[in-house]
């Protein structure tokens, strides 16, 4: 993409409205536009971004053997009087009259349309277990929306729904997730930290949320030190395996960490002093098992091996999609704007030409973007009219983590200037290995 053609509208100025750091970048980066209170147009970058996270998810719910599906925004009213939620959920829940007279809501969450779903097409232990999940808009009518996609009352979410025999089953379909959840995260560079959490108007006895610290978090959260020490890594993990997902949950979990709701001040006093933290988190992803909950008032039974009908255990896991972005900015970030991880950036590199209009500088510019497409690259050509310090402080600010510079008196040397966004050091090397350097940062073979 070349910047001269692009949708890019970046602001100089910090918008009054922007309390945080993530709300200020996003804004002046040109990712998002307020549109009402707590809803946002995502502009193509900030859409990019988006487009990441989600293919990142998808992966890895698909790693772990669950199934994407899509289903409405709108849900009708009936469905959830069924489960008893309907007036008990309160005032975020948006909810509408067609023209009909007939009661309907936009979808907060949807643990009551897919166990319609469920109870409509699966009636066999036989087809258990199974999980399905989605990513969708929802909508929760926030009575003072802030932080924008922090707290906005619009916003994008992975939810999935497991339906098991067992308590048992279900429990490893908890800690399925869980493992799942920590791969994804990380793939994204955050460190979300599993807490024991309060379940809310889902419901439940089994819960947690995934934090990631920061100043700004809306939660305040006490943990033990040595859980920031623990990595998931590369470790291949067999989803069937209950004593390996066990493993993991034990691992991750079995370290004192809660949120404010859950804390418990003789448990957190057990722990050596120096290792105690009491911090703020931004919750990314919440994980709920919740029985049956919502299959026994909605019918959603299946026939067991003994030919008994019995009401299947379920469970909920959500990931804050258009959450993320902020959190993701919020955790990586200096005073000169965003710093992506290389996991999710909008381009993996920028391209910066010194001297727009000069031969050989253009020449060299073309050349290097046309390898790194070949590859499957995405680089975004500064091929504009700018002055230099201009060039660079856009780049600074939308964050890309690695820079490629080509000016006129670099080329005479026969170098380019490859920059790392997060540590901002450059070295001067020849275009060729610049590219190479890129190709192996992202696994790409260079031509």
């Amino acid at each position: 993409m070349r910047l001269s053609r692009y949708f890019l509208p970046v602001l100089k100025e910090t918008p009054a409205e922007a309390q945080i750091v993530s709300h200020r970048y996003m804004l002046r980066a040109g990712m998002i536009k307020q549109a009402s209170a707590g809803i946002y147009s995502w502009l193509p970058m900030g859409f990019k971004v988006l487009r990441k996270i989600e293919d990142i998810i998808h992966e890895e719910q698909i790693r772990a053997g669950h199934i994407p599906l899509l289903m409405p925004t709108i849900q009708s009213a009936d469905l959830w009087r069924e489960s008893g939620r309907y007036d008990d959920y309160g005032q975020e829940m948006l909810r509408i009259t067609d023209r009909h007279d007939r009661d309907l809501l936009f979808s907060p969450t949807a643990e009551e349309l897919i166990t319609d779903i469920f109870r409509s097409h699966v009636g066999s232990y036989k087809d258990l277990p199974l999980t399905l999940y989605q990513i969708q808009w929802k909508f929760r009518d926030e009575i003072r929306p802030r932080f924008g996609v922090m707290r906005g009352r619009e916003f994008y979410m992975k939810d999935g729904y497991n339906f098991d025999l067992t308590k048992e089953a279900a429990l490893h379909a908890y800690n399925r997730h869980l493992v799942s959840y920590l791969r994804t995260y990380e793939r994204m560079g955050l460190q979300a930290i599993p807490m024991r959490a309060d379940s809310g108007p889902i419901g439940g006895d089994d819960t947690h949320e995934f934090l990631v610290l920061a100043e700004t978090g809306e939660s305040e959260v006490f943990y033990d030190s040595a859980i920031t020490d623990l990595k998931f890594g590369d470790r291949q993990i067999d989803y069937d395996s209950v004593e390996q997902c066990q493993a993991v949950l034990e691992e991750f979990t079995s370290r004192y960490a809660r949120t404010d709701e859950t804390h418990d001040e003789a448990l957190f006093n057990e722990i050596p002093e120096d290792r105690r933290r009491v911090a703020r988190g931004i919750e990314v992803g919440q994980i709920f098992y919740f029985g049956t909950k919502y299959s026994e008032p909605m019918g959603a039974t299946v026939v067991d091996a003994d030919g008994n009908r019995v009401p299947v255990h379920m469970g909920s896991h959500g990931i804050g999609v258009s959450r993320l972005l902020g959190a993701i900015i919020e955790a990586s970030h200096d005073d000169k704007g965003i710093i992506w991880p290389e996991g999710v950036t909008p381009f993996h590199c920028g391209l910066v030409n010194l001297k727009q209009g000069d031969e050989a500088a253009d020449t060299a510019c073309q050349a290097i973007y046309a390898s790194l497409t070949a590859i499957g690259l995405e680089p975004l050509y500064d091929d504009t009219a700018e002055r230099a310090g201009a060039k660079f402080a856009t780049m600074d600010l939308i964050g890309l983590p690695w820079r490629i510079t080509v000016g006129p008196r670099g080329l005479k040397n026969g170098v380019v200037e490859l920059t790392s966004r997060r540590t901002g050091a450059s070295e001067e090397l020849p275009p060729e290995h610049a590219i190479a350097r890129i190709a192996a940062i992202y696994g790409k073979a260079s031509a």
